[in-house]
C-alpha cells in the first residue's frame, strides 16, 4: 500500500536505515527491549524537520528561550531528568499542545494566549512531558501495528498537521487513512489519568501550583459548550471528562496551598505573541491601550510593551522606541526591552544605533548567540562579510546544525562571491527544514562550482550520498 503524499513529504527527511534497524521493538512485549536512544533520537529529528517545513514554528529567539526554559525545568523536576526534550511553538491561535517522539513538544501560541497564569501554561507542559517519559505514544502504536521508524513518524507528522492544519493534512490523507491513523495515536483513558498524575507531581516539585491542571482543564471543558463540533483540537486528543476534572483536583488538593507568582516573562511573550495573533495593528493598539492602567507596575509594562510592538506594526517607530526607552529606564535588567529597542532600530534602518544595542546586549548576555546571529545580518547588510564569518566563527559549537546558523553561512558566503560554499551551506539549511530535495539541489549546484577541490568535492559528494539515500528510504516505504 503506497504512503498518501504528505507522509511521503515526510519521509524525505527519515535517516536510512536497514530492515532490521528501523522496526519497533514490541512494546507490549514484557520480553521486549524498548526502542534505542539511537533510534528515538532519528525518529525524533525526523518527525520534528517535517514539522518545520509544513507548520509556522515560531524562529524568534526570545519565544524559543522562553518555552525551553519552563519545559527544562519542569523536566528537571520530572522523575527523567536526564531525558532529551526539546519545547517549541506553534504560531497557531487554536489552544492545542502536542507531544512526539524523541521528547519534541509543540505548544501552540494559542494555548499560550488563553492560560490564565503559567502555572496553568505549565500544567498543559508537564502532560506532555508524562506521555512521552511514560512511553505512551510508542505504546499506542505498538498496540496497533508493527512500523518502520520512517514510517511511524511519517503517521505522527501526518496526524499533527492535519489537526494544526486541516486544508493541508486532511487534503493530503483521505478520510478513512486519516481515521484509522488517529486511532493508532490516541491516548487512552489509562494514558490520560498516568499523564496527569504524573504531571500534577511534576507540577509540583517544580514550584507551579498543582490546582492549575484542573482549573485550566474545567476552563477548557466550559469553553467547548460554545465550539460545538469546533472545539479546541486539544479536547480532541485530550479527551476532559467530569472525572478527569475531580481526579485532578483531589490529587492537587493534597499539595499544600501555596500562591505562585508569574514571571515577567511570561507577561512578556503572551504580549508578544498577541501582536503576532493575526489581529490588526488598531485593534492591538486598543486591547494594549485598555489595560495600560491595571494590575502592577511590572503587569502594566508588559502591556507597554506590547503598545510598542503594536507601534510598530504602523511603522510608528518613534512612539514605539519612547515607550522602550521609558521601559529601560525603569527596568533596566529586564533582555526584553532593550533588544525589542535594537530591533525596532534595524526595522527603521538605524544601523548604528542597532550595532550598539546589541553589542550591549552581548556584553551583558555572552552566551546568547542570538545577537551574534543579528549582529551578522547587520553586518552583511552593510557588505562587511568578512567581519560576518568572523563573527559566525564564534557561535557554540551547539548551535552549529541550526537552520539560523547555515543560512547566515549561505548568505555571507553568497556576499563573499563564493558560490560553492552558499550552495553548501543553502543546502544544509534545507535538510535542517525538512526540504530534503532542495537540498540535493543545492548539493548539485555546488559540485558545479569553478572553486571546486579534492578536499571539497569529497565533502560535496558524502552529503549528497547522504541525502540521496533518504529519497532511496522513501521509495523502498512506497514498494
Amino acid at each position: 500500500m503506497k504512503l498518501a503524499p504528505l507522509l511521503l513529504s515526510f519521509c524525505l527527511s527519515c535517516p536510512l536505515l536497514s530492515a532490521d534497524e528501523i522496526r519497533l521493538p514490541d512494546m507490549g512485549d514484557s520480553t521486549g527491549t524498548l526502542i534505542s536512544p539511537a533510534q528515538e533520537k532519528a525518529l525524533g529529528d525526523s518527525f520534528f524537520r517535517s514539522i518545520q517545513s509544513q507548520l509556522d514554528i515560531s524562529n524568534d529567539p526570545e519565544v524559543q528561550r522562553y518555552i525551553q526554559s519552563i519545559g527544562y525545568h519542569l523536566v528537571a523536576n520530572s522523575d527523567t531528568p536526564n531525558y532529551p526534550f526539546h519545547f517549541f511553538v506553534v504560531l497557531a491561535n487554536d489552544i492545542n499542545a502536542f507531544a512526539g517522539p524523541g521528547g519534541f513538544i509543540g505548544i501552540n501560541s494559542g494555548l499560550i494566549l488563553n492560560s490564565g497564569n503559567e502555572s496553568e501554561l505549565a500544567s498543559v507542559m508537564s502532560h506532555e512531558i508524562a506521555h512521552v517519559t511514560q512511553r505512551h505514544i510508542y505504546r499506542s502504536y505498538e498496540a496497533a501495528t508493527q512500523l518502520t521508524l520512517p514510517a511511524a513518524a511519517a503517521m505522527i507528522a501526518a496526524i499533527v498537521v492535519a489537526t494544526q492544519a486541516p486544508d493541508v493534512g486532511i487534503g493530503a490523507i483521505s478520510a478513512v487513512q486519516a481515521g484509522s491513523v488517529q486511532a493508532q495515536i490516541n491516548f487512552t483513558r489509562s494514558n490520560e489519568q498516568e499523564a496527569d498524575r504524573v504531571g500534577i507531581k511534576t507540577l509540583a516539585r517544580a514550584q507551579f501550583d498543582p490546582r492549575s491542571m484542573p482549573a485550566f482543564f474545567e476552563k477548557l471543558q466550559q469553553a467547548s459548550r460554545y465550539y460545538g463540533s469546533a472545539a479546541p483540537e486539544y479536547l480532541r486528543t485530550h479527551p476532559i471528562t467530569s472525572s478527569r476534572i475531580a481526579d485532578t483536583r483531589g490529587r492537587a488538593e493534597s499539595y499544600a496551598y501555596r500562591q505562585v507568582p508569574d514571571s515577567q516573562s511570561y507577561r512578556l511573550i503572551k504580549a508578544k505573541l498577541r501582536t503576532s495573533s493575526g489581529m490588526s495593528a488598531k485593534d492591538l493598539i486598543a486591547y494594549f491601550n485598555n489595560r495600560l492602567s491595571l494590575g502592577t507596575l511590572e503587569q502594566k509594562a508588559a502591556m507597554q510593551y506590547g503598545l510598542a510592538f503594536s507601534y510598530a506594526k504602523q511603522e510608528r517607530y518613534q512612539m514605539a522606541q519612547d515607550i522602550l526607552k521609558k521601559l529601560i529606564t525603569n527596568f533596566p535588567d529586564q533582555e526584553q526591552y532593550l533588544n525589542a529597542s535594537a530591533y525596532l532600530s534595524t526595522l527603521e534602518g538605524d544601523s548604528e544605533s542597532a550595532k550598539q544595542a546589541y553589542a550591549l546586549l552581548e556584553k551583558r548576555y555572552p552566551y546568547n548567540d542570538q545577537y551574534i546571529f543579528a549582529t551578522v545580518a547587520l553586518l552583511l547588510k552593510s557588505n562587511q562579510a568578512h567581519l560576518a564569518l568572523q563573527r559566525l566563527k564564534e557561535i557554540p559549537y551547539h548551535r552549529q546544525n541550526s537552520p539560523d546558523y547555515f543560512l547566515g553561512l549561505a548568505k555571507t558566503y553568497e556576499k563573499l562571491n563564493h558560490p560553492l560554499n552558499f550552495h553548501r551551506y543553502m543546502a544544509e539549511y534545507h535538510y535542517t527544514i525538512g526540504q530534503t530535495l532542495q537540498a540535493i539541489l543545492q548539493i548539485k549546484l555546488a559540485q558545479k562550482s569553478k572553486k571546486n577541490n579534492f578536499y571539497l568535492s569529497a565533502i560535496l559528494e558524502d552529503r549528497l550520498t547522504f541525502f540521496s539515500n533518504e529519497i532511496l528510504a522513501l521509495k523502498q516505504l512506497q514498494e
